[in-house]
């Protein structure tokens, strides 16, 4: 019995360090070893990379967009990569004409890691700043994203995303609120004391010399290259000012598709970047705590519930039993039918369990799917309505 006990006080203990202990120790680092960096009004030469998927309906206003933010027009070249499209993409994008656009088109689908490499090797700016074609950036991001570049010990920089989440159902609502604003809290502490182990993918630069081929099939591309930045001595830092504006899946469905997605993509990192976890990079403990135990945390609950079963017959277990129970409770009975007095408390408690309930899929998707990993995609839910269609569509 003392050895299920001591196995139970072992796993709690792990389960509240990746949620609640390294967390205060990023803060911690924060605090007392803060690494500021310069920044100041440059504008070197910035080639703006855009891969797209079928966004017919987006694409004219985007292009329009990346064209006019404020930063000078002499500078700036927009390189936007069709990757595969069949709805009329490819059609636009030989139609517009502007000397600063230079567009490829890709005949076949082999995703967007390949379409972003096809970027690559054409452009010529000094820095590369990798976009999507939903996100909506602020007129000044790209000027001020790249004012960070004015220290040399930067070789990467990416900026914050700012969710709307009007429309959404109480899980994903408290996905796109609670949930991401305690990861980007934490990111923020990863980079003031050094640099995070991610950025958001939508918007993000880096140093055109220090920037990776990506491997074929990659889905993290947000990781993969700004780490590969760190791997080169260089920092990877993270600017409030320079803001995005995007909308995640409103429904559990789609929220649940796209995690999926991205924490496959986590295995993946893994298994085509081992480099990274080489002590002499400094990332290992980083990526362990923030990314890698996360992995294991659906399978550390299930094993706390089945040791609190076992223990139910003595306190404080039975009574820990019932708080596990209640909770799972609430988040099943709001899944399935979002009552609206309970939001406040069940929808957190049910975006907990969606994205473990996604960590445990992601990782057969990852063992078991036959496909390449990049043909998960967001479902086309997250699209705007059918209405819109004229004018926007998801990448």
């Amino acid at each position: 019995m003392s050895v299920i006990v001591a196995l139970f006080w072992a796993v709690l203990a792990i389960i509240a360090y990746i949620y609640l202990g390294y967390p205060l120790w990023a803060y911690l680092w924060s605090r007392l070893r803060p690494r500021g960096w310069k920044r100041a009004d440059i504008d070197p030469p910035v080639t703006i990379i855009m891969a797209v998927r079928n966004g017919a309906a987006r694409l004219r206003d985007k292009i329009d967009h990346l064209l006019t933010l404020d930063y000078p027009a002499e500078r700036v070249e927009v390189i936007v990569v069709s990757d595969g499209s069949d709805d009329g993409t490819n059609e636009i994008l030989t139609a517009v004409t502007h000397p600063r656009l230079i567009p490829i088109i890709c005949p076949e689908h082999r995703g967007k890691a390949a379409a972003v490499n096809e970027g690559l090797r054409r452009a010529r700016g000094e820095l590369v700043v990798f976009v999507d074609i939903r996100p909506k950036l602020e007129a000044d991001a790209v000027r001020r994203l790249v004012s960070n570049f004015a220290d040399p010990g930067v070789g990467c920089a990416a900026g914050e995303l700012c969710l709307r989440t009007e429309g959404h159902d109480s899980n994903t609502q408290a996905v796109s609120s609670l949930y991401w604003r305690y990861e980007q809290q934490i990111r923020k502490w990863e980079a003031i004391a050094g640099s995070p182990v991610g950025v958001y993918g939508g918007f993000y630069a880096v140093r055109r010399e220090l920037a990776r081929e990506l491997p074929p099939g990659l889905i993290l591309d947000d990781m993969y290259q700004p780490l590969g930045v760190v791997c080169q001595g260089y920092r990877s830092v993270l600017d409030e000012s320079a803001r995005v504006w995007d909308i995640w899946p409103r429904t559990s469905a789609g929220e649940f598709k796209r995690k999926v997605r991205t924490l496959a993509g986590n295995f993946q990192l893994v298994q085509v970047a081992p480099w990274l976890f080489d002590r002499k990079y400094g990332l290992r403990f980083q990526l362990i705590s923030h990314k890698l135990l996360r992995l294991l945390t659906p399978y550390l609950l299930l094993l706390l519930l089945l040791l609190s079963c076992w223990l139910r017959a003595s306190q404080p277990y039975s009574g820990l039993l019932v708080a596990q129970a209640l909770f799972y409770a609430l988040a099943l009975i709001e899944l399935a039918w979002d009552i609206p007095f309970l939001r406040r408390i069940a929808g957190p408690a049910s975006a907990f369990a969606l994205l473990n309930a996604a960590a445990v899929v992601a990782l057969f998707r990852f063992l078991f799917m036959r496909q390449s990993l990049w043909e998960l995609w967001v479902p086309a839910e997250s699209r705007p309505p059918a209405k819109a269609a004229a004018t926007s569509a998801d990448s």
